[in-house]
C-alpha cells in the first residue's frame, strides 16, 4: 500500500477497525489473493473463516447471478419468497437438532447469537445466559457481555447487558479439566444465579477466537445432561465450526448424545456473502411471536441463493472428506518440524492451530507467533493468530485449496518453523 493510500485509510476510517495487511486486494481466486501491485498471496484466512468454498467460487457466482436478475430485496417478512423457505427446509434436516426443527436468517454472525439469546428467554422466560471464557460470540453489546476475551473487543465498552455468566472452558494444556470447568458451572449456580433463572448455556464446540480449543465429549454430554436437569437450553454457536471446516456439515454432530437445542450459523454459510441464522427445536423456535424475530436484511434473497450453492458444493466435492485429509496432512506437517516452541497441536478437520510457548519458561509466547505470522507474510501466506494470549496461529485456508498450492503451503510454513 503506497503512502497516499495509507493515509487516506487513515484520515477516512477510525483506528478501532484494526487492518492487518499492508495492501490492497485487487482479485480473488479460490485459495489466491492478488494485490494492486500484481503480487499473489495465498489466502489461509479466508476472510476469518468465511471461505470454506474459497473465493469466487463459480457455482456461487452463478447463483448470485441469477437471483440477481430476478430481484434483490423484498424484506422476508413483508413479500416472502420460496428460496429462503427451502435453504430453511435444507439446514432443518441436516442440523444435529433433535426432532423437528425450524431456522430463520439474519445478516451477521453477532445477530444470530442475539437472536438464540432472544428465543431462549421466550421459550423458558428466564433472563440469565451462561458462557465461558475463551470465547467469542460478536462484538454486539449483548455478544461482547456473552465473549470471554477482554483485549480488544471489550475494552472500553461497557457496561454490558446483565445476567450474563462466564464459567471455565476445558483447556488441558492450560490445566482446566473438565472437571474444573463443571465446578464453575456449580459455582455460578450457588454464587451468581439459580439454576432455575437460567435461559441457555451458549458453547462453541470448538472455540474460534479462543484458540481451537476441542470440547471434550464428557464435557458436552454433562452440558447436556445439565441443561436437562434444570431445564436450560443448550446452544451451540456454529459460526466458524460450521459448513464442513471440522470434517463435519456441523462440529456438532461429533456429540451424538448431546444435541443442542438451538445452533447459530453464518460465515461459510454465504460463501463470501452476509448471512446467518439460527436452527432449533420447533417449539423453542416457535416460542417468539408474530414480528419478535427477523431484520431488514435478515436472510436476503441473494445471499440466500449463495448458501443454497454452498450446500451444493459441500456435497458435490466432498468437502468434509477434503477438510480431515488435508488437517491431517498440516497436522503432520507441524508435529514434524519438532519445533520446541510448538505447546500443542489442535483442532478437528480442517479447524487445526497451533500453540507457541516458550521453550524455557513456558509461558505463552505471542511474540513468537507473531514472527511466524509476519514470517510467512513476506512469503506471501496469511495467517491469523488467536488465543486469550494471541500465542495462537489458525488455519483457515479454503477447503477447495488445489493439492499442489496446499503442498506449498505446507513447505513454506515448514521451512520457516524449521529456520
Amino acid at each position: 500500500m503506497n503512502d497516499s493510500i495509507r493515509q487516506r485509510r487513515l484520515d477516512a476510517t477510525p483506528r478501532g477497525v484494526g487492518v492487518m495487511c499492508d495492501f490492497l486486494v485487487e482479485q480473488a481466486e479460490n485459495a489466491t489473493l492478488i494485490d494492486t501491485q500484481g503480487r499473489e498471496y495465498i489466502d489461509f484466512a479466508a476472510g476469518i473463516a468465511v471461505l470454506n468454498t474459497g473465493h469466487r467460487h463459480p457455482k456461487v457466482i452463478a447463483a448470485v447471478q441469477q437471483q440477481l436478475t430476478r430481484f434483490t430485496h423484498t424484506a422476508f417478512q413483508v413479500i416472502p419468497y420460496e428460496n429462503y423457505i427451502s435453504l430453511a427446509e435444507r439446514l432443518n434436516e441436516l442440523a444435529p437438532i433433535a426432532g423437528k426443527a425450524k431456522t430463520t436468517f439474519f445478516t451477521t454472525g453477532a445477530e444470530a447469537v442475539e437472536n438464540a439469546v432472544k428465543i431462549a428467554r421466550a421459550a423458558t422466560g428466564r433472563p440469565g445466559v451462561i458462557t465461558f471464557t475463551g470465547a467469542f460470540h460478536g462484538r454486539t453489546m449483548m455478544t461482547m457481555a456473552l465473549t470471554g476475551k477482554v483485549a480488544p473487543y471489550k475494552t472500553g465498552f461497557g457496561p454490558f447487558p446483565g445476567s450474563v455468566f462466564h464459567a471455565r472452558y476445558p483447556n488441558e494444556l492450560h490445566g482446566v479439566s473438565v472437571e474444573d470447568a463443571l465446578k464453575s458451572l456449580d459455582d455460578i449456580f450457588h454464587c451468581d444465579i439459580a439454576p432455575q433463572e437460567v435461559a441457555a448455556i451458549i458453547f462453541e464446540p470448538i472455540q474460534g477466537e479462543g484458540g481451537f480449543n476441542v470440547a471434550p465429549p464428557e464435557f458436552v454430554s454433562a452440558l447436556r445432561h445439565l441443561c436437562d436437569e434444570h431445564g436450560i437450553l443448550l446452544v451451540a454457536d456454529e459460526i466458524q465450526t460450521g459448513f464442513a471446516r471440522t470434517g463435519k456439515v456441523f462440529a456438532s454432530e461429533y456429540y451424538p448424545d448431546a444435541k443442542p437445542d438451538l445452533l447459530t450459523m453464518a460465515k461459510s454459510l454465504g460463501g463470501g456473502f452476509p448471512i446467518s441464522g439460527v436452527v432449533g427445536r420447533a417449539e423453542v423456535m416457535d416460542a417468539p411471536g408474530p414480528g419478535g424475530l427477523g431484520g431488514t436484511y435478515a436472510g436476503n434473497p441473494i445471499a440466500v441463493a449463495a448458501a443454497h450453492a454452498v450446500l451444493d458444493i459441500i456435497e458435490e466435492e466432498q468437502l468434509c472428506q477434503r477438510a480431515d485429509r488435508l488437517g491431517a496432512a498440516l497436522s503432520e506437517a507441524l508435529i514434524g518440524t519438532r519445533h520446541p516452541a510448538i505447546a500443542q497441536v489442535r483442532g478437528r478437520g480442517s479447524m487445526i492451530a497451533v500453540e507457541f510457548n516458550h521453550p524455557e519458561t513456558g509461558a505463552p509466547d505471542s511474540a513468537f507467533a507473531r514472527d511466524i505470522q509476519q514470517r510467512a507474510l513476506a512469503q506471501n501466506l496469511i495467517l491469523l493468530t488467536c488465543g486469550v494470549h494471541g500465542n495462537v496461529i489458525r488455519f483457515l485456508y479454503p477447503l477447495t485449496i488445489p493439492d499442489e498450492q496446499f503442498s506449498r503451503s505446507l513447505t513454506i510454513l515448514t521451512s520457516i518453523l524449521k529456520a
